[in-house]
């Protein structure tokens, strides 16, 4: 409704800047956003004008100003030096306004503007040797969220996890567990199945470096008969595997088994869904196929060492190994694979992968593989990279076991807000003093983790995302709770809310609350191009910060006449609108109360 308002006024100054100048032939004028929320709602610049008009930009401001007059419903122009600002009438828009939130309620904010796209997007890609941590944490916050955008935009969106479940990685784990577990299983040791395996990985890595440090101290070792290289018997090991050896299969099978068990009720916890699951040892098989094709047409090379390559130098990269000289995949040998059944399933407009930005290279060679193997819709993927998560006391490293892991995690910010309930003598207010707090933790952890652009690296502070104070989701949450409250009074009332006066709406922080949510749905929009779910956070923050101004400085229930504590309650409701539609977007639950 404004944005309207702001080419109405862009063309009504154009037309008598012609009329002005003399000529038609003109730039285009732009529009921009004053600094200060005192200084109007659009501004014009004049500076491309000077010169044809032959005086300085302010002086034209003044010049049009008078000449536009003040006489128009929608608003007045005042000249700020060489600018031609405008303030809208804010009484004749807060009608329309408020009466679209109020009739459109959760959809203010959707379209249809992606309908006939179908959009599959690919986030979380764990592995099957250990728990999702921190890292995983921000891709999957990400993913779920670009997903909502895309479908609040009408998109058709197919969400789609790849499960890594073979490769060298999961043989290490296999293989520490095979020497080191003396039969122990999750029941046994009361352990998230999850979480069991990821300790076998964590050995592994110990063994590793114990095995490195005994060859170093003694070279002869090797020659032990019981002498075990863990770095040998791991690629043994998965050689075994392709080959279907079933005493490797049968380990395999349980210990995917454990760790698929504890991933869903991971993700079961902190409100992440896929509607279909990928298996790298279903797709791995494809993709070598396709990379045998591609070697009988020439497109890839067989090198003297057996393994099969693809020279990159049309994009300035060295050779890529597609295949290794024993004949194993690799990562790109399964993507491939793994892209080419998924179009077959879902024949998408267009191909997300959530996937950091140290993988960049990779989708790189994909992409430009797919190309050369004659696949058109290759030109519609797309990666979307986000930067590292890393620590306070600096990064984690899964190998070493100093990662954050999800869960703990979780259980760590549910704990936090339950204190801080208690301590702001909270917990007779909230139903469900864990369920409250765990609703509390989700908010901090998906805010924290999407109100940064997803291409920048972040430092995660556990303490900072759980604050009920500054821009954090438990800060969110509270305004949220603060507004419902004062419609439950309302209704306890005996006071007619039904009066509505859009004249009484004039302070300046109604007139940012008013121009915030009739923007909503450009900020969604804009989100949604993007995939960029920090516009939406930050939206949410600003629009939060204003209100809790506007609450602080003015009477709302206890307004001084009908028409202006009605008028006040009825912005504040629609307030609440905007911003439970927006948490949607961004995984933040709404509570009534905390």
């Amino acid at each position: 409704m404004i944005e309207a308002l702001k080419i109405a006024w862009k063309e009504r100054i154009e037309s008598e800047l012609c009329l002005y100048i003399g000529s038609n032939d003109i730039p285009e004028l732009a529009i921009g956003v004053p600094p200060k929320s005192g200084m109007g709602d659009a501004a014009y610049p004049l500076f491309p004008y000077a010169k044809k008009a032959g005086k300085n930009p302010a002086q034209i401001a003044k010049d049009l100003v008078e000449r536009i007059g003040d006489d128009h419903p929608s608003g007045r122009g005042e000249a700020f030096g060489p600018y031609l600002n405008v303030f809208f009438d804010m009484s004749s828009l807060s009608e329309g306004i408020l009466s679209a939130v109020e009739s459109e309620k959760e959809c203010y904010g959707k379209s249809r503007l992606r309908e006939n796209e179908k959009i599959m997007i690919e986030f979380s890609g764990p592995n099957t040797n250990k728990p999702l941590h921190l890292g995983h944490m921000r891709n999957d916050s990400l993913g779920e969220s670009v997903s909502r955008l895309l479908k609040s935009q009408g998109a058709d969106v197919m969400k789609v996890n790849i499960i890594n479940n073979r490769g060298i990685h999961i043989c290490k784990s296999m293989l520490a567990y095979k020497h080191f577990g003396n039969g122990e299983t999750p029941e046994s040791t009361g352990e998230k199945g999850d979480h069991f395996v990821g300790r076998y990985y964590v050995r592994y890595a110990q063994w590793e470096k114990e095995s490195e440090a005994l060859k170093k101290e003694n070279p002869a070792v090797v020659e032990d008969p019981d002498y075990i290289d863990p770095m040998v018997e791991s690629q043994r090991m998965l050689r075994l595997w392709e080959e279907g050896d079933k005493e490797t299969r049968k380990l395999w099978e349980k210990m995917n088994s454990w760790t698929i068990s504890g991933l869903d009720e991971s993700y079961r916890n902190t409100g992440i869904s896929f509607d279909k699951y990928y298996y790298e040892s279903d797709t791995y098989k494809l993709g070598r196929s396709e990379v045998l094709k591609g070697l009988d047409r020439g497109i890839f090379n067989k090198e003297e060492d057996g393994s099969v390559q693809i020279d990159l130098s049309p994009i300035g990269l060295d050779k890529k190994v597609l295949l290794r000289k024993d004949g194993t995949a690799l990562y790109i040998t399964q993507d491939l694979g793994t892209v080419v059944m998924r179009h077959e399933d879902f024949p998408f407009n267009t191909m997300i992968y959530v996937v950091a930005s140290e993988q960049q290279y990779h989708f790189k060679v994909l992409f430009y593989i797919l190309k050369e193997l004659g696949y058109e819709w290759a030109d519609n993927l797309y990666h979307l990279s986000y930067g590292m998560v890393n620590l306070p006391n600096g990064k984690m490293k899964s190998r070493e076991g100093t990662v954050v892991d999800a869960d703990d995690l979780l259980s760590e910010l549910s704990l936090l807000a339950k204190e801080e309930i208690i301590a702001k003598e909270r917990e007779n207010e909230v139903e469900d003093i864990d369920e409250t707090s765990r609703k509390i933790a989700l908010a901090a952890l998906n805010y924290y983790l999407l109100q940064i652009q997803p291409a920048k690296d972040m430092v995660f502070n556990k303490e900072e995302s759980i604050s009920f104070n500054g821009n954090t989701g438990p800060y969110l949450q509270y305004t949220a709770a603060r507004i419902s409250s004062i419609e439950r009074k309302a209704a306890e009332m005996d006071r007619d809310f039904s009066l509505f006066d859009p004249a009484l709406l004039d302070g300046e922080d109604e007139r940012i609350l008013l121009k915030l949510i009739d923007s909503y749905p450009q900020v969604v929009k804009k989100a949604s191009d993007t995939f960029d779910p920090s516009l939406v956070a930050s939206f949410l923050y600003d629009i939060s910060k204003t209100f809790s101004h506007f609450y602080h400085d003015n009477r709302i229930l206890n307004a001084d006449s009908d028409e202006k504590a009605s008028s006040r309650l009825r912005l504040s409701k629609a307030v609440l609108q905007v911003m439970r539609n927006g948490f949607e977007l961004i995984g933040v639950p709404y509570l009534m109360a905390m």
